[in-house]
């Protein structure tokens, strides 16, 4: 536990580098962009007039603007150091109170590697990057509100720091009407008085600002200058995005944001007093971030403290509602669903769902429950020895007979898929020009070795079909658009519903070889035959090429084409049909199995999409695959359910007495 807790914090100091690298190596100009708007030589604190004209207006509150001005002038001096070291202190003091505010009891396990776990989670979400880039305070008020609930003592202070945090970020002011059903009554006035105290010395020192803040523009909500931005997300960002416009949609918006702030304090409180006070300050931020005009992506660090909630009866369903949140909260939505007008509005409103979801729809366990520390606990098979002796099995990862959570299933396919496609484009330096004559010169290379070891059969075979058979030009051409997703993923649907162990065999296989594959589109970009000029391959499925274009290619233009090696295309296939092959039971259906990857090459070398040694390459990684999924997992093993139905079959054994087999 030692070494493991020390990996985790080397782990979140290593996270914090990179931060503190990313910001401090962005070009003066291009870094803390509103922070230098704000307080920089021309920054809109500097000027005499309202904090709230120009073309870039200050979007804080007075008391953010009477706060920030006086040390604007020391601030100039290390705009960039200072504020990017004081910025990750925060993100650190974050991150142990919140460790240290779990709901009791906890295992020691867990308060070991909680406080470096939230760190990192911190440090990879989009939020706390978001505010490092930009030079944004929005850290502040969730620390504020973190101490004064869990560190200081006396209600007192604890409204103190509520109420300045609140004066900062108007929506904090939610919390207290939680201390006060939570029975901090005092600390709920304090907040109040000293949110209003310190408003009303905002508005003596700036009284046109404060009236521009809080009267003309409605608590700030007029300063965005595109509220319908997919960065707001807010119930009144996404009304706009709908299309629904002034009167209806401030009608609606106030209608659902009272909804949602009665419906989702009541379950703040409730979680408060059920001794999860964390989840209720979760829960209470979540519902701040949907009432508020506009919270920008900054600002939804409350959603990110929703992970402590637990939901599910079974153990296996205990790691979908952490993990959805960690990846709205630290991928692009773009990563998380495909790019299609139907899930555009659930996409463009991530995170706001996720939210919304927190405040008033995920049913967290009560301490209460027996369900909340002892879970229904998930069946596994029982260990295999290895067939090899000579296989160093490392049992790491234990067999799982229950299905998997179909939510995570999707998200993993939809991630991994995102992420292949990245890889594949970072490949050739993050543009398709940029790698070309390095992909041209392997692809010469392989053609060298091809035709060295007398297999470059690519251009009379392209030739062949393209000239002599014009219907199999067809076939082929249909066959490597169509088939390369369709049968994985219905294979992958079918062992889902019919074969849920073998599903998870087969599905780590298919993981472990896809990785394999990308480190090989990143360490050897390749131009497949089709894209080497001078060879005179035809392209059957693009249509004629022209090379004298940087980004040559209808395709070419829209992702990375030099990734052929190794061929997913056939490697994918070739894992259809070995996991066909092993889990059918009749032979015929063996047989078709064989028949896909058979088809499979013959169409990627008929079109010009491949090398024969790229097929090679696919069949080496999906080999691979397959024996990195053994050694971790063991061999395949059948349902404990087929076992026991067998053996109930077999009935008892008629050499032994009756109580013998029965016990046994």
């Amino acid at each position: 536990m030692s070494v493991v807790r020390a990996g985790l914090w080397l782990i979140a100091t290593v996270l914090a580098v990179r931060q503190l690298v990313a910001v401090l190596s962005t070009p003066r100009g291009e870094r803390l962009t509103d922070l230098e708007t704000w307080i920089g030589p021309s920054g809109v604190l500097h000027v005499k007039g309202s904090l709230y004209d120009g073309t870039d207006p200050f979007t804080g509150t007075p008391f953010s603007g009477l706060v920030l001005k006086p040390l604007s002038r020391a601030a100039e001096q290390a705009l960039g150091w200072g504020w990017t070291f004081g910025s990750l202190a925060l993100v650190v003091a974050l991150g142990l109170v919140a460790a240290r505010a779990l709901p009791q009891p906890v295992s020691r396990r867990t308060s070991l590697f909680a406080a470096p776990v939230a760190i990192s989670l911190l440090m990879l979400s989009l939020p706390v990057r978001n505010a490092f880039t930009l030079g944004q305070t929005s850290i502040l008020p969730v620390l504020l509100v973190l101490l004064g609930c869990f560190a200081v003592r006396g209600q007192k202070t604890s409204g103190v720091l509520v109420g300045v945090a609140a004066a900062l970020q108007p929506t904090v002011l939610l919390f207290a009407p939680l201390l006060w059903f939570t029975g901090r009554r005092r600390a709920a006035v304090v907040s109040g008085a000293t949110f209003v105290g310190a408003t009303l010395l905002a508005w003596a020192a700036m009284p046109q600002d404060s009236w521009t803040y809080w009267v003309h523009h409605l608590a700030g909500a007029g300063l965005s200058t595109d509220p319908a931005a997919n960065a707001n997300q807010s119930l009144h960002g996404m009304l706009l995005r709908f299309g629904l416009e002034k009167p209806l949609e401030i009608l609606l918006f106030l209608v659902l944001g009272a909804a949602v702030a009665v419906l989702g304090l009541r379950r703040a409180v409730t979680y408060a007093r059920d001794g999860q006070l964390l989840l209720a300050v979760a829960v209470t931020g979540c519902v701040a971030v949907a009432v508020s005009p506009t919270t920008w992506q900054h600002q939804l660090l409350w959603v990110l403290l929703a992970v402590v909630g637990r939901v599910g009866k079974r153990a296996s369903d205990r790691y979908m509602w952490p993990v959805l949140v960690v990846l709205a909260l630290t991928l692009p939505s773009k990563m998380l669903l495909p790019n299609m007008p139907v899930v555009e509005p659930i996409r463009d409103n991530v995170v706001l769902i996720a939210a919304l979801a927190a405040a008033v729809v995920v049913p967290f366990l009560s301490r209460t429950s027996p369900l909340y520390r002892t879970p229904i606990a998930t069946e596994y098979a029982e260990p295999v020895p290895a067939r090899w002796k000579w296989v160093p099995l490392v049992p790491v990862w234990r067999r799982v007979l229950a299905r998997p959570n179909l939510i995570l299933e999707l998200l993993l396919i939809r991630v991994g898929y995102s992420a292949y496609q990245q890889v594949r484009l970072a490949a050739t330096g993050g543009t398709i020009s940029g790698g070309r004559a390095t992909a041209e010169r392997h692809g010469h290379q392989v053609h060298s070795i091809e035709k060295f070891l007398h297999i470059d059969i690519e251009h009379w075979v392209n030739h062949t079909v393209v000239g002599g058979a014009p219907w199999l030009k067809d076939f082929f051409n249909f066959y490597y658009t169509s088939f390369h997703f369709v049968v994985p993923l219905s294979l992958l649907a079918f062992m889902y519903v019919r074969r849920p162990a073998e599903y998870r065999w087969a599905r780590s296989a298919l993981g472990f070889a896809t990785i394999l594959a990308l480190i090989g589109f990143w360490a050897y970009p390749l131009a497949p035959p089709r894209l080497m000029p001078g060879l005179g391959f035809i392209d059957t499925v693009h249509g004629a090429q022209d090379f004298s274009k940087p980004n040559y290619g209808t395709l070419t233009e829209l992702t990375n084409q030099y990734a052929a090696m190794p061929s997913l295309h056939f490697g994918w296939s070739l894992w259809c049909g070995i996991v066909i092959v092993v889990l059918a039971r009749r032979w015929w259906v063996k047989a078709l199995g064989l028949v896909h990857p058979l088809c499979t090459v013959s169409a990627i070398v008929a079109t010009g999409n491949h090398w024969i040694l790229d097929a090679v390459g696919g069949a080496t990684v999906v080999c691979l695959g397959f024996f990195l999924t053994y050694v971790l997992q063991g061999p395949r093993v059948r349902t404990v359910k087929a076992a026991a139905a067998r053996a109930a079959s077999d009935g008892p054994d008629p050499v032994r007495p009756l109580s013998d087999s029965t016990s046994s």
